[in-house]
């Protein structure tokens, strides 16, 4: 199939071409119909599906057929649960619409709203935000929600886990009644659906690929070793085969910091991306990155979400993530747009537990590697490490408790589906 099959108008063909595309992947071939024609989709698609297209062009086509006379106002809401996504949105937003009398812009928090706020007044059709800073300046009264046609929740189901449903309320709240919904997620997750229900009307459901699948050309491997030599092992690692191009995952900031400065200390060129870093500053590791004078990228899920690095070779969890479904957010970042990819995991004992549980999901057992001189420790405890807990905190298999252990954990929980989000996505 190619796209003028799918009733796209000249303009955007011509884009498409231009951007070197002839033929839609299974995503665009399913949801671009019955966007066209007006309904509400409800679509299943992994990051690197191509699901961004999935959208923006039908939005586009319908926005452009359907000018309006009065001055230009937001006529389609796109919500992204992260900066860099929204980012990213907004580039395609950008690319597609060149041959389009529409205007768009993004905004998002970290950064000055004035700029933004500039760009809104000068009026645009497309607006790309993340939810923390468009109640911002709506509670402002810098912008108005009132012309909604269309509203897309661009990866739901993370918008849910960083506890952005109060927020989704609220912008509903906002918005005609009337409208066209697009709702994309990686996950039918029960939490999915309920939200699903509360938006839809009548939605027709799509699927790029069976639900929480992995990609066939990515090679999954595991690496069995102690917590303690966790970093020396992915130094060894990236060092003897050579690797340029390497996205980390880790499971904490603080963790990110840490390992990407072992890693120049030991000549590897690194940088870290998570919700303590400026916007500038993960705005310049991601170009470093991409163009290749940082040969490692050490992320947490928050900041990695939604990243688009074509043709990514490697992908390390340095921590088993303990929500199954992270793991396949992670490895999907590699493995794209045909390409073969490898992912690795370094597998402490604390994370037999996670291992098990992701296993079960993809539905697979992942091969086991042991590197010698980095086996696993066999007195240490197979018991999961709580978010926020050092080792000295949990009890090892000779049943014997560290006093700390009896210290009350007064660390932060990851963040239930439920949780309130009020600030302006300063945290992300």
């Amino acid at each position: 199939m190619s796209f003028n099959a799918l009733g796209l108008s000249e303009a955007l063909l011509k884009a498409i071409s231009k951007k070197g595309y002839t033929s839609p992947s299974p995503i665009q071939q399913k949801a671009i119909p019955p966007i066209l024609e007006g309904k509400d989709v409800l679509a299943s698609a992994q990051t690197g599906t191509g699901k961004t297209a999935g959208f923006t062009l039908p939005l586009l086509h319908i926005l452009s057929e359907n000018s309006q006379e009065r001055r230009r106002a937001i006529r389609a809401l796109i919500l992204t649960p992260t900066r860099e996504l929204a980012a990213q949105v907004y580039a395609n937003v950008k690319e597609y619409s060149e041959f389009l009398d529409l205007r768009s812009t993004v905004i998002f928090g970290g950064v000055n709203q004035k700029p933004q706020v500039a760009t809104i007044r000068q009026g645009v059709d497309v607006l790309v935000a993340t939810p923390g800073r468009l109640l911002d300046l709506q509670n402002q009264g810098l912008l108005s929600l009132k012309h909604v046609e269309i509203l897309v929740l661009d990866e739901a189901d993370r918008m849910l886990d960083m506890g952005f449903l109060r927020d989704i309320e609220r912008i509903m709240k906002l918005m005609p009644t009337k409208r066209q919904n697009l709702m994309f997620s990686a996950t039918f997750s029960k939490d999915i659906r309920k939200l699903a229900n509360g938006i839809l009307n009548h939605p027709v459901r799509v699927e790029a690929t069976p639900e929480n699948t992995t990609v066939e050309a990515i090679s999954q491997k595991v690496y069995r070793v102690a917590k303690g030599l966790k970093t020396d092992l992915i130094i060894k690692l990236i060092s003897d085969d050579n690797w340029k191009q390497v996205l980390v995952f880790t499971r904490t900031k603080h963790g990110a910091n840490k390992l990407c400065k072992k890693m120049v200390s030991a000549g590897i060129t690194a940088a870290a991306i998570h919700g303590n870093k400026s916007q500038g500053a993960r705005t310049k590791a991601l170009a470093g990155f991409k163009s290749g004078s940082v040969r490692v990228l050490v992320a947490t899920d928050i900041a990695a979400r939604g990243l688009d690095i074509p043709l990514l070779p490697h992908v390390i969890n340095f921590e088993l993530p303990n929500i199954s479904e992270d793991y396949v957010h992670r490895i999907g970042r590699t493995g794209r747009a045909g390409a073969s990819g490898q992912a690795i995991s370094l597998v402490s004992a604390d994370e037999t537990t996670f291992l098990r549980d992701i296993e079960k999901l993809v539905g697979m057992k992942i091969p086991v590697e042991i590197v010698e001189g980095f086996e696993p420790d066999p007195n240490a405890s197979t018991v999961p490490i709580k978010p926020g807990q050092n080792r000295s905190q949990r009890p090892r298999n000779n049943n014997k408790s560290s006093s700390s252990n009896r210290k009350r954990d007064n660390s932060k929980k990851r963040p239930s589906r439920q949780t309130t989000r009020t600030s302006s996505d300063r945290r992300h």
